[in-house]
């Protein structure tokens, strides 16, 4: 049985994309984006069989396809705009339908043809203002309160999938997830906000110095433990509520991630800006928040983080370089 993964192109979907089809399994891709070069190449390498339909969330007939073309027992729904500021205010429309009624779409598609699992990569931009300051992400204890549309289409998605999962009879969860960063992420035409991580890299691998402005703590997680964490709820034989933190558990800045950088990345060179000094690194969140809790997800679905910003640089540092 395969496992369909909608918006199979963007930067999540490729990791989950991966780690599927490198332990065996079978992935029916739903995206109206084209897979990058290279990870048509070396998706190709991988054990597991990957078949990629052109399409989108928003056509009951590109659903059905992918739903029909091989046998599927279980959806991650990815597909998403993540919008910024400037998508936001030009396109609101396009942002709605896609982020809610594309998310809905998808999970009548599932239980129309028998699909047993969804599972829903929330975020935790839901918490919002909630988040600012304090000491643990808890599912909760701290009430969701986002503020930019797209924390809030996530939220609506949320709160109206549980509900037609449970009349239709499709298992779900969903997982509100860190603030991701690592491989496979790039500007994807519907991802407006790149993780300073990356910007940090990058200015790495041009031999450019970061500066940074306000680096603001949070809760940032690597998209190959987030793959592994979202197959893991897939997988888990019992699940308990309907929502899920999934991050690292741990608070971590861009400060903290140059730190690392510099041990893996010889001759990287960071500082803060100066007074009156724009920095070349986005923080993006404005605010400090805690980690997330991540005690539920690994009760009910196993899912421990294998990667802290040590091991993350060095495994992005090598992944960056290397390209078959």
């Amino acid at each position: 049985m395969a496992i369909l993964i909608t918006g199979a192109a963007g930067f999540v979907a490729l990791n989950i994309v991966e780690h599927l089809l490198r332990i065996g399994r079978d992935v029916v891709g739903l995206d109206r984006i084209a897979l990058p070069e290279r990870a048509r190449r070396e998706f190709a390498m991988l054990p597991g069989r990957f078949i990629l339909i052109g399409g989108s969330v928003l056509s009951s007939a590109d659903l059905r396809r992918a739903l029909t073309i091989a046998p599927v027992d279980a959806m991650i729904h990815c597909a998403v705009i993540t919008a910024g500021s400037a998508r936001e205010k030009a396109d609101p429309e396009t942002i709605v339908a896609v982020n809610v009624q594309g998310a809905v779409a998808a999970l009548m598609a599932a239980a129309r043809h028998r699909v047993a699992t969804f599972v829903y990569p929330s975020s935790g931009s839901i918490y919002g203002a909630s988040a600012r300051d304090v000491p643990l992400i808890d599912e909760d204890a701290l009430m969701p309160a986002p503020v930019a549309l797209y924390g809030l289409t996530k939220r609506a998605a949320e709160t109206i999938l549980p509900r037609v999962a449970a009349v239709q009879g499709v298992r779900f969860a969903a997982a509100r997830l860190g603030s991701v960063y690592g491989p496979w992420e790039y500007a994807t035409g519907v991802r407006d906000t790149l993780s300073p991580m990356l910007q940090v890299l990058e200015c790495a691998r041009r031999g450019e110095e970061a500066v940074l402005g306000s680096a603001w703590r949070g809760d940032f997680v690597y998209s190959r433990d987030v793959a592994e964490g979202l197959v893991k709820v897939v997988g888990a034989p019992a699940l308990s509520r309907p929502v899920y933190n999934l991050g690292s558990g741990v608070s971590g800045s861009a400060e903290t991630w140059c730190e690392a950088v510099a041990q893996s990345v010889p001759g990287f060179r960071w500082r803060y800006a100066r007074a009156g000094e724009d920095g070349n690194i986005d923080s993006h969140t404005g605010f400090d928040r805690g980690p997330m809790a991540i005690g539920k997800i690994a009760r009910d679905a196993g899912y421990v983080p294998r990667f802290d910003f040590a091991t993350a640089a060095e495994d992005w540092w090598r992944w960056m370089r290397s390209v078959t």
